[in-house]
């Protein structure tokens, strides 16, 4: 297990004395002497990340909200202030595997604000981010399996009135897998889709746990 320290940087950005867009980023640093290489660029990509975010919430954010702030103050409308969150959970820290997945939420003015999430699993040993399809022997038809036990998980949330779903969702769950949306979780693989993929904004980000080998 890995000793894995979360790094926050944040900052309050004014235009005119009035606030208009604040952002927390919080990311993760592993801190050992151990496994050089590999936890190199684990730092290396998460704190690239971070730096990303926080440029486009200083740059292309704030320019944005001045530019609604102004509007919204010349014609007496209320003005909310934007704001980026962008928060990272670990799911799975042993055997040389850490599984992770992060949620940027961005609100830049309307009813609510919009979450992306985005999700890293790497292997330790060498330092490599692992795709999904080693999970199953890199056998093609692993994407038909994945696929039959979401709809399946999918109908039993629809029968107990626990979830709800677009009336299309299996064609939408077929279009809007991406292989690069999952974690790792005890024993088990989780897929996940988009707000608005296959369910309404109210239904949040759908997850679907399917059982792997012990790990």
């Amino acid at each position: 297990m890995f000793d894995i320290q979360k790094i926050v940087i944040e900052k309050n950005l004014y235009y005119k004395n009035h606030l208009i867009v604040k952002y927390r980023i919080e990311y993760p640093r592993i801190a050992s002497n151990s496994y050089y290489y590999s936890v190199r660029n684990f730092n290396q990509f998460n704190q690239i990340k971070s730096m990303e975010l926080k440029l486009y919430a200083e740059k292309d954010l704030f320019e944005n909200a001045k530019e609604i702030y102004d509007y919204n103050m010349n014609n007496n409308y209320p003005f909310s202030p934007y704001e980026l969150v962008y928060t990272y959970t670990t799911t799975y820290n042993k055997n040389n595997f850490i599984s992770l997945y992060s949620d940027q939420y961005v609100y830049a003015g309307g009813a609510h604000g919009s979450t992306i999430r985005s999700a890293q699993t790497w292997n330790m040993t060498n330092g490599t981010q692992i795709p999904l399809s080693s999970f199953f022997h890199n056998d093609c038809s692993y994407v038909i399996l994945l696929l039959k036990e979401i709809f399946h998980q999918i109908e039993s949330q629809i029968e107990n009135g626990t979830f709800s779903y677009f009336e299309d969702y299996a064609k939408l769950a077929v279009e809007t897998f991406n292989f690069e949306q999952f974690y790792l979780f005890e024993n088990s693989v989780a897929i996940f889709y988009q707000q608005y993929d296959i369910a309404p904004y109210s239904s949040g980000i759908p997850v679907f746990y399917i059982l792997l080998g012990n790990k």
